[in-house]
């Protein structure tokens, strides 16, 4: 006996596969909108994570600007003191200038010549002087160059020849000079300084104490 299915299969098949096609649909769709919200979820989590560190940054750097302006300000301050400490400094130094000067004038004046006045400008000091001769002052140029370890660069500003008169019969030729020498700052010690002032003091003394008639009448010292 045949038996012969009258029903219809095709569009029942039909049916089950866009049942199955969009049940697939469906579920892709879901898996699709899980994921999406998986993934943008994890860049909110990142954003936030970001910001978290950005912030962090900022805090950070406007610690780090003040620091920075505590230390300009220190850096300051250290420049104030170090300033405050050369002007002492240099101060403390020219203070024993002038006991320098005159000890080591007094040891490198050759004899015969003589000093009229000194100047002081910073560290230059003008001499005028009178001296018997040329040589006189050219000997007192090479021991200030050569001798002293507070006076150096003697340069001669001017010579002239003149004459004086010492009593109505003895009249004499001397050269006036006036000269530039350089002081130097050395760090001498404290006992070095007591010796200058004592030899300085000694010799001024000696100087003071030469005889009358080897220093022209109308020379000072």
């Amino acid at each position: 006996m045949i038996l012969v299915n009258l029903l219809p299969h095709r569009e029942a098949a039909r049916k089950r596969r866009r049942e199955v096609f969009f049940a697939a649909l469906g579920l892709a769709a879901v898996v699709g909108v899980l994921i999406c919200g998986g993934v943008y979820s994890w860049y909110l989590a990142q954003i936030e994570t970001q910001q978290g560190k950005n912030d962090f940054l900022q805090r950070e750097n406007a610690r780090l600007d003040s620091q920075i302006k505590d230390i300009a300000t220190l850096q300051a301050e250290i420049a104030a003191l170090r300033a405050r400490q050369n002007a002492v400094e240099d101060l403390q130094g020219n203070r024993n200038l002038p006991v320098y000067l005159l000890s080591e004038l007094v040891k490198q004046l050759p004899d015969g010549v003589y000093i009229n006045s000194m100047k002081q400008d910073n560290q230059t000091v003008q001499i005028t002087g009178v001296a018997q001769s040329n040589e006189r002052v050219s000997e007192l140029l090479r021991n200030l160059a050569n001798n002293s370890p507070w006076l150096t660069k003697p340069e001669l500003v001017e010579i002239t020849a003149a004459t004086v008169t010492l009593s109505q019969r003895d009249q004499r030729r001397v050269s006036n000079f006036s000269m530039r020498v350089g002081l130097t700052r050395a760090n001498a010690p404290k006992a070095a300084s007591s010796a200058a002032s004592n030899s300085a003091t000694a010799a001024v003394s000696a100087v003071i104490a030469k005889p009358a008639s080897a220093v022209p009448a109308s020379v000072k010292l």
